[in-house]
C-alpha cells in the first residue's frame, strides 16, 4: 500500500491540493479500489481521534505564547542582548542573526516564526551595514531550523506524542545538537568572512551597554528556564508548560514590558488559532493514515524489506538519513514524523538504536528539509519577507544547508550528542 500511496500522495501536491486533503484522499482511494469501504469510515474517523489528545494540546499553547512574546517584541531585545555580547567579531551581525535564532528558539519553537520575526528587521539591517540582501536572506533562513530543535519544540511534542516517548527526554535530547548547528553555522560565517569581504567587526560594546541589553533580555530569557525547570522538576507536565508559557508571556508583555495592549490580543488569538488548527488538521490526517497503514500492515513489510538490504545499522541509519532528506523536501516535518515514524522506528529499534536517538535524528533531519527546494516552507518565507526569488535564496544557501547536513551525520554516528543530556536527568539508563 505504501509503494502506491507515495506517488498518489506526490500526484495530488503536485496538483496543487493541499497536503491536509492529499493525506485523506490517497489512503482513502486505495482502500476504495481494494474493496475495503469499511476501512474508509474508520480513516476520517480517525481524523478527530488523532487531535482529541491531552499532550496535543501543548502545540496551540507554545504557539500562541511565541505569538504573544513577537508581538510583545521580545526580539528586538533578543537582538539587542546578542548584539552587545558578540557584535564585535568579524561579520558581527551575521553571529547575531545565528545567536538571535537560538535564544528565539527557546521562546517560539518555530522556524517559520523565526524568520518571520528576525527576518524583518535583521535582513535590513544587514543589508545598511554591507552584506548583500541574499546572503542576509540565506543566514536568517539557515538559522531559523535551529527553531524546532531547541525546546519548546512542536514537532518533539508531535514525535512524542506518536511514538508514546517521553517529551522531556526529547527536549533535552535536543539542546546540543540545536546549539552545535548554531555554533557550526558561525564558524562557516568567519570562514567565509575573509573569502568573501564581510563588513569588519564592529566597536565591542562596554560593560554598560552589556548590561543594559541583558536587563532588557532577562525577562524573555528566563521562559525556557521556566518551562523546562518545570518540567524536569516534576512540577508540571510538557502540557501544563504550555499554558504556563502563554501565562507568563501574557504577563510580561502587559504588565512588565507593557508593550502589549487589549486591542492586540485578538489578533493574536487569530493567528495562533489559524496556525494551531492547519497544525493539528495535519496531525489528525497523518494519523487516520498511520492507522490505515497498520491494518495494512506496511511497517511490518517495509521493516522486512529494508532488513533484507542490510542488516548493518550504520548503513541503514546511512540510507534513512538520505530518505528523510528526500522526504523533507516535499513533506512539513510534522506530517512526515506522524507517517514515518511508526514505520521506521521499530525497524531500528530492532536494531538496538536508542528510540530518543532516533527521534532526534528524524526531528532534525526533517526540520532541516524545511530549508532545501522544491517545497522548502522556509525558503517561500524568506523569500517574502527578503524580496528575493525563491531560486536565489535556494542558491545563496547551499554552503550552510551542506553544513548542516554534515552536522545530521554527526548526530546520527555519534549518538552521545543527543542522549548525553537525557542520561545526565535520568530519563534514560
Amino acid at each position: 500500500m505504501l509503494s502506491l500511496f507515495l506517488p498518489l500522495f506526490l500526484v495530488f501536491l503536485f496538483c496543487g491540493l493541499p497536503i491536509l486533503f492529499a493525506l485523506i484522499a490517497s489512503p482513502a482511494l486505495l482502500l476504495w479500489f481494494n474493496g475495503q469501504e469499511r476501512d474508509i469510515v474508520l480513516l476520517y474517523r480517525n481524523v478527530y481521534n488523532g487531535m482529541d489528545s491531552f499532550p496535543l494540546m501543548a502545540v496551540p499553547f507554545f504557539l500562541l505564547a511565541g505569538e504573544l512574546m513577537n508581538r510583545a517584541g521580545i526580539t528586538e531585545r533578543l537582538v539587542e542582548f546578542s548584539q552587545a555580547v558578540i557584535g564585535h567579531f568579524r561579520a558581527g551581525l551575521a553571529h547575531v542573526n545565528i545567536l538571535s535564532s537560538m535564544l528565539f528558539a527557546g521562546l517560539s519553537g518555530s522556524a517559520v516564526a523565526d524568520v518571520s520575526a528576525l527576518g524583518a528587521m535583521m535582513i535590513p539591517a544587514m543589508e545598511k551595514q554591507g552584506y548583500s540582501r541574499k546572503f542576509a536572506a540565506a543566514i536568517t533562513a539557515a538559522s531559523s531550523i535551529i527553531g524546532p530543535i531547541i525546546p519548546p519544540s512542536g514537532i518533539m511534542i508531535i514525535y512524542a506524542y506518536v511514538m508514546g516517548e517521553s517529551v522531556a527526554a526529547l527536549f533535552l535530547a535536543g539542546i546540543v545538537p540545536g546549539v552545535l548547528i548554531g555554533v557550526s553555522l558561525m564558524v562557516l560565517v568567519r570562514v567565509m568572512a575573509d573569502r568573501e569581504g564581510l563588513p569588519a567587526a564592529t566597536e565591542k560594546a562596554g560593560w554598560k551597554t552589556r548590561g543594559n541589553a541583558s536587563l532588557k533580555a532577562f525577562w524573555p530569557l528566563l521562559t525556557p528556564i521556566i518551562i523546562m525547570g518545570g518540567i524536569l522538576g516534576g512540577v508540571f507536565t510538557p502540557t501544563e508548560a504550555s499554558a504556563i508559557a502563554v501565562a507568563y508571556a501574557f504577563f510580561i508583555g502587559f504588565f512588565v514590558l507593557r508593550t502589549l495592549h487589549a486591542r492586540d490580543v485578538p489578533g493574536i488569538l487569530m493567528r495562533a488559532g489559524l496556525t494551531s488548527s492547519v497544525v493539528l488538521l495535519l496531525v489528525g490526517a497523518a494519523m487516520a493514515f498511520k492507522t490505515v497503514a497498520s491494518l495494512s500492515h506496511t511497517p511490518e513489510l517495509l521493516a522486512s524489506f529494508m532488513l533484507g538490504l542490510t542488516e548493518n545499522p550504520l548503513i541503514l541509519l546511512f540510507l534513512i538519513n538520505i530518505l528523510l532528506f528526500v522526504v523533507g523536501m516535499f513533506l512539513d516535518a510534522g506530517p512526515a514524523i506522524i507517517i514515518l515514524g511508526p514505520i521506521l522506528g521499530p525497524i531500528f529499534l530492532k536494531m538496538g538504536v536508542d528510540p530518543v536517538h532516533f527521534a532526534i535524528i528524524m526531528a532534525v533531519n526533517l526540520t532541516v528539509g524545511l530549508l532545501t527546494p522544491p517545497m522548502g516552507l522556509v525558503l517561500f518565507v524568506t523569500s517574502s519577507v527578503s524580496r528575493l526569488s525563491v531560486e536565489t535564496v535556494a542558491r545563496a544557501v547551499l554552503p550552510f544547508l551542506a553544513v548542516e547536513a554534515a552536522i545530521i551525520f554527526l548526530i546520527t554516528y555519534v549518538p552521545a550528542i543527543s542522549l548525553t543530556l537525557p542520561r545526565l536527568f535520568g530519563f534514560l539508563e
